[in-house]
């Protein structure tokens, strides 16, 4: 299954981020790790109908990427239709400071996310490696029907992981409206770059992934300063074409 609709959950989970901060003035990552229940129900009732409407009859290849683009431009177009195609910006009480050490600053709309961010990462990776259900969701993405043997539902495991995958879009698209200003089209660029950092980093690694994202942020943000920021995406699936050709597998993938 490939879910080519997950940057609209995280440009909703923006938007809500943004809603709660202009009216009330509540920190936007704050108000994402509030709402990511929410969001996790929504990815379960998403997975649900994604399941008995391809996956079980087998049609979950091509009709099943279709549903997921449709799932993608009708949350654009709602977004559009209802808070236009202005960018949306928040105000926290970080976002203008900065910390310097040396010649290096250090804003703290990016720290804050990016520390945010890495604890996520880390409490995913134990959640995976140390409890039964996350390694089952490994087991999954191996051998089903082994799982099956086991006495494991292997839908109600997709299910689950599909919906913590939402949940925590969600959180980050409130890190990605602390970092920059939001549009409702914008989720669209992030559509590449999510088979780019998956692909480099390899699939089913979250190490990897860590790893695929820094070394693309870093290409990107090197060609941007000195060739100019329309060659960005050309290094990101220049890198991925070389992956796919010399590594299949990603840097630390299977």
């Amino acid at each position: 299954m490939v879910n080519i609709a997950h940057p609209a959950f995280i440009i909703l989970g923006s938007y809500i981020a943004y809603i709660v901060n202009d009216r009330f003035g509540f920190d936007p990552i704050v108000v994402s790790l509030v709402v990511s229940p929410l969001f996790f129900l929504l990815g379960a009732a998403l997975y649900r109908v994604y399941y008995y409407c391809f996956e079980r009859r087998g049609q979950e290849s091509l009709r099943g990427l279709a549903f997921f683009f449709g799932i993608l431009f009708i949350t654009e177009v709602a977004l559009v239709l209802v808070f236009g195609v202005d960018y949306r910006m928040v105000s926290t009480r970080y976002g203008d400071v900065t910390w310097r050490a040396g010649e290096v600053d250090f804003p703290m709309r990016l720290v804050v996310p990016f520390l945010v961010s890495m604890v996520m990462v880390i409490g995913v990776q134990l959640f995976l490696t140390r409890t039964f259900f996350g390694r089952a969701v490994l087991a999954v993405a191996q051998d089903q029907l082994a799982l099956r043997l086991m006495g494991v539902n292997p839908v109600r495991v997709k299910e689950l992981a599909f919906a913590l995958s939402i949940a925590t879009a969600g959180v980050a698209g409130s890190f990605l409206i602390v970092i920059q200003p939001v549009q409702p089209a914008i989720g669209r660029e992030f559509i590449g770059l999510v088979f780019a950092v998956c692909v480099l980093g390899g699939m089913g690694s979250i190490l990897g992934t860590l790893i695929g994202a820094f070394v693309l942020g870093l290409a990107e943000s090197f060609t941007s300063t000195f060739f100019g920021p329309s060659w960005a995406p050309a290094v990101s699936f220049g890198l991925l074409l070389a992956t796919l050709a010399f590594r299949p597998s990603g840097i630390l993938g299977r």
